[in-house]
């Protein structure tokens, strides 16, 4: 059945309506004036929660996930409406990951160990009450994701979201708990305030009672939350560069970076944001890229005035620019494109800032390298050091191993479009906080626990 587009709108804006952050909060489940309320709340929860066995918390995540398909494409509308970032048939198949990969309490295992002297084992348990900062290029996804781990692991999560994505969080928010309360759970697994500001998430940061921090975001936020004092999980920025040497499949990797580069108008942290190709295929990559995956190759002058359109003088990204489709951008310097143009390419220096800096918009610049050694050293200069994630089109297997282990990055997609790495055409768990800074990855319930050895001396090994 096709889709009403002008009904799905008129939902939207209605629910937005209903959702008016300057109306009191009553009847808004997990919704907070103050910070401090909030995390108190969450703190009533915890204790709750603490205590339920895995089944009983499996429940109101298999809840959670019916509630986030039954809103997948309102929550995706609603965001792009919101922040007026992103693509809203993306953000749906983004949502669906999140109800379908993310994982549970499967997550939570434990270890025994038996012998002469006994038994031991070693269990994940939970932090407490977490505090989390999310982001605004994937505003619910986050919440969900952050949400189903921490809930699984036994705690409950406090949140201070951009204020640019404030409704769609409040909306994700208000549904989880509905889903708990459903289950027969209590309220408040997930909670935030009306109003995030820099105040509010300082005031998160430094309460006592809050023992774990994750950040979600910019190098700035994660910063912050490493100089706090407490334990840290920092998901921060990337610059994933995709290398295609000669013995690739120079037309697949053309249709498979430029399908990972436009998932979302780019603003996936793990989507490609440019390219590294070796000399000799960089006219074959091109003429594919033009021809049958809809780029538009920009001339020079076209590519500085992107630049100055898409930042400004000290580099910093314009807002406005983040998220948007190519047309769209191209329609900001003056360059009305065919309704195909879904990507905006060219031929540059690694240097070029359009290339080395994170974007996060459907601008894919390619960077010729003499041979794969070059390529190699001009992809650890451009991914700057994040160790967040990388892409390589290559049939080599010893290139593929050298480029791996120069990289050192949480993620590395070979011969695929980068959102394999979220398990959307690729094996594996899908998640929205990938804590390359610190270490973790790609976080699921178990990087929410603590681990607990519990020894019992000259007993109950029956062997």
């Amino acid at each position: 059945m096709p889709v009403d587009e002008r009904m799905v709108k008129n939902i939207v804006q209605e629910v937005m309506a209903k959702m008016n952050i300057n109306d009191s909060a009553s009847g808004k489940h997990g919704i907070f004036k103050d910070m401090n309320d909030a995390i108190e709340a969450a703190k009533k929860a915890e204790k709750v929660v603490r205590v339920m066995s895995l089944d009983q918390r499996e429940k109101i995540i298999t809840i959670i996930r019916r509630k986030i398909r039954e809103n997948a494409e309102l929550m995706a509308r609603m965001a792009v409406d919101e922040t007026g970032m992103g693509n809203v048939g993306h953000k749906i198949l983004k949502n669906y990951l999140c109800a379908d990969k993310i994982p549970g309490t499967e997550d939570i295992t434990t270890e025994a160990y038996s012998g002469d002297r006994g038994l031991t084992l070693v269990e994940e348990g939970p932090f407490g009450v977490i505090g989390a900062i999310t982001p605004c290029t994937n505003p619910q996804e986050t919440i969900f994701c952050n949400t189903i781990g921490m809930l699984a692991a036994g705690n409950t999560v406090v949140f201070n979201p951009h204020p640019q994505a404030i409704k769609t969080t409040i909306y994700a928010i208000n549904m989880m708990n509905e889903a708990s309360l459903e289950a027969g759970g209590p309220d408040n697994i997930a909670c935030t305030v009306e109003h995030p500001t820099l105040d509010t998430s300082s005031v998160m940061m430094h309460h006592k009672d809050i023992p774990l921090l994750v950040a979600t975001g910019g190098p700035g936020v994660v910063t912050a939350i490493l100089s706090c004092g407490k334990r840290g999980i920092g998901a921060g920025a990337g610059n994933p560069p995709a290398l295609v040497d000669e013995t690739a499949d120079i037309r697949k990797a053309a249709e498979d970076i430029v399908n990972g580069c436009t998932f979302d108008n780019n603003l996936p942290c793990i989507a490609e944001k440019e390219i590294v190709a070796v000399q000799q295929v960089v006219d074959e990559l091109l003429h594919y890229m033009v021809t049958e995956q809809g780029c538009y190759l920009a001339s020079k002058e076209e590519q500085d005035a992107l630049i100055r359109t898409v930042m400004d003088e000290k580099g910093k990204l314009n807002r406005k620019c983040v998220g948007r489709d190519a047309r769209t951008l191209l329609s900001m310097i003056g360059v009305e494109a065919d309704p195909s143009i879904r990507c905006i390419t060219f031929v540059g220096e690694k240097e070029n800032p359009l290339i080395s800096t994170e974007l996060m918009m459907p601008i894919l610049g390619i960077v010729p390298a003499k041979d794969f050694d070059d390529a190699v050293e001009k992809c650890v200069w451009l991914e700057h050091g994040n160790r967040h994630s990388a892409h390589i089109h290559s049939h080599d297997v010893e290139r593929i191993t050298k480029y791996a282990r120069a990289m050192d990055t949480a993620i590395l997609v070979k011969n695929g479009p980068s959102y394999a790495a979220l398990g959307y055409g690729g094996e594996g768990i899908c998640t929205f906080t990938i804590a390359s800074r610190t270490g973790e990855g790609l976080t699921s319930a178990k990087t929410f626990t603590k681990k607990r050895r519990c020894v019992m001396v000259d007993s109950l090994c029956i062997r």
